[in-house]
Order: structure tokens, then C-alpha cells, then sequence
């Protein structure tokens, strides 16, 4: 049975809430620190709401890449401790000792330490399949002048956008928000549908997941081709505590190994994964998609379906 973590305000709670799985941490040292990590349990730090990387359903692609590993290293069972992934994420979560474990962060970020990466990816573009968008691979393409593209206010692409003489007639989007209430990616998606935007720029996972889930044809181009501005592509890693030496060594050991079965699962929820060359990364299976399935294998509902 898989036990769950709510992660709620206030120190005292969460140090209550660790209690139990100090007391069956790894006993091991480092530079003569303590990895607290328990050996039964995966302990992930995951948001309640934020399709497609988790929400409380396990629906997201970081809850399978984390049952995935559960299974691979021998882990009795995967517990969450969900706070939205905004201020105060680290600090709350990974920082407070009641998980071991952040399934998704960028390579280089200070708060955590960094695991080898295991995927590549960009973002992108989104326009409805069969239409006059067809073949657009940059923002500077003659064919989206005078569209309108939806933008995520204060992330790279704006830059491009700008460039490109698009940020007039764009329209923005929220970058900082409450996931449990509101839902930027959906949002821009739905807008494309309805016509309000003839184009949609997201960050590569979240562009891949929802053009996925919507009922019309979508092509998403990831934007690697972009020159000469910020950086559009990015390595993603798993975070651990900066104590926690050994624990990081065996997910590299992990993630080494089986790097092919996630690509599959991320393949699977329509991430779009990029070499190191900026060469698509493919499926090798094509087995059906395993974001149908849920945490216990049974079928798991859309995104925006009634539980």
C-alpha cells in the first residue's frame, strides 16, 4: 500500500511527519554527514497538481518514472510529500527530511544537488496540424507574422518573440501561479482551440502533454533552431540533499541502465526529448502510451476528466 504525505504549512507538522522515516534512515556517512534516506520507501517531493509532471491521482509522468525505479531498487513502496512547486519548494519538501527525493530539476540549480541528467528537452511550439503553420521551426518564420502566439510571461522564448516583431499582438500568460487552482499550459491550449491564439509557445513537457490530451491535431516543434538569445534547451535531473553522496550515486547507477525504459515512459506522455545533437529521441517500443494506465494499473482519466 503506498502511503502518502501531505506537506502543510508550518515547521512543527513536518517534523512530525519525518519523524517515522528518520528512524529508518540509511545509516550511512559522508564527508561526516548522515544520508537520511529511507531504505524501504521512495520518498518523492512532488506537486499535488501539475499534469503532466504529478498530481495526487499519480497520474504524472515523474509517479511513473518513480514507481519505475521503486521496482528497480528494490523499494517496498513510493510515498509523496506534495507542496506546490513554487517559493519554498525545496525548503518544504526535500529541505524538511520528509522525501528523499525531487523526480524533475534543471541541471545547475544551487538548492539541490544534481543527479546525472536523464532527459533533454526544449520549448516549444504548438499550432493545429494540416494548416498554413505547417513547417514552422522557428519563431523567426515569415509564415507567423501577424499571428497571435500565446507566451508564459518572463520565460526565454519571450526574447525571440520579441525579436521576431511577435510580442504585440501575443498574449500572455501567468509564469507564477497557485497549480492547485489555475493552469497556464491548459489555459494557452484551450485558447488555441478556440481560436483566441493561432499559436502556443510552452515549455517542451507541458506543450507535448496537453496538445496531446486535446481532441484536435496538434504539431509540437521543439525549439532548438532559436540563435543568437537565451538558451531554449535544458537538462533535466533528479535533486537530492547535497549530504546525501551515496543515495546519488545509485539513481546515477539507475538512470544509466535504464535510460531507454524513461525515454519510453516520458515518450509516452508526449515529452519531446532531444539529443545532445538536437536530434529527436524516438520511441523503440511503440508499445501503447503508459500514461493510460494508473498508479495500480488500472485505466487512469484525461486530463480535466471527472475522478
Amino acid at each position: 500500500m503506498k502511503r502518502l504525505i501531505s506537506v502543510v504549512a508550518g515547521v512543527a507538522s513536518m517534523v512530525l511527519l519525518a519523524a517515522p522515516h528518520a528512524a529508518q534512515a540509511q545509516d550511512r556517512e559522508f564527508g561526516g554527514e548522515i544520508e537520511l534516506v529511507d531504505p524501504d520507501v521512495l520518498r518523492v517531493c512532488a506537486d499535488p497538481n501539475n499534469m503532466p509532471f504529478s498530481n495526487q491521482a499519480e497520474e504524472g509522468f515523474e509517479q511513473a518514472v518513480a514507481r519505475f525505479l521503486a521496482e528497480k531498487l528494490g523499494r517496498k513502496s513510493v510515498s509523496y510529500a506534495y507542496f506546490p512547486q513554487a517559493t519554498g519548494f525545496v525548503r518544504m519538501t526535500l529541505g524538511a527530511n520528509v522525501c528523499d527525493l525531487i523526480i524533475s530539476y534543471p541541471q545547475g540549480d544551487e538548492l539541490v544537488q544534481n543527479t546525472n541528467a536523464y532527459y533533454r528537452t526544449a520549448y516549444a511550439l504548438v499550432y493545429p496540424s494540416g494548416g498554413e503553420l505547417d513547417g514552422v521551426e522557428s519563431l523567426s518564420d515569415p509564415k507567423l507574422k501577424d499571428k497571435r502566439v500565446g507566451i508564459i510571461a518572463g520565460t526565454p522564448p519571450g526574447s525571440y518573440l520579441a525579436r521576431a516583431g511577435l510580442m504585440g499582438r501575443a498574449k500572455a500568460y501567468q509564469l507564477m501561479i497557485d497549480t492547485r487552482v489555475d493552469n497556464s499550459a491548459k489555459a494557452m491550449i484551450d485558447d488555441l482551440a478556440s481560436g483566441e491564439i493561432d499559436a502556443a509557445v510552452l515549455w517542451g513537457p507541458m506543450a507535448g502533454y496537453y496538445a496531446k490530451q486535446a481532441e484536435r491535431d496538434y504539431t509540437v516543434v521543439p525549439l532548438h533552431k532559436e540563435a543568437g538569445g537565451a538558451a531554449m534547451a535544458f537538462r533535466i535531473t533528479m535533486g537530492v540533499r547535497p549530504a546525501d553522496q551515496e543515495w546519488k550515486r545509485t539513481l546515477n547507477r539507475a538512470i544509466a541502465q535504464h535510460q531507454d525504459e524513461i525515454n519510453e515512459i516520458l515518450l509516452s506522455y508526449g515529452v519531446p526529448l532531444l539529443d545532445e545533437e538536437d536530434r529527436p529521441i524516438l520511441s523503440k517500443t511503440g508499445q501503447a502510451p503508459q500514461e493510460a494506465l494508473g498508479p495500480d494499473g488500472g485505466t487512469a482519466p484525461a486530463a480535466g476528466e471527472a475522478q
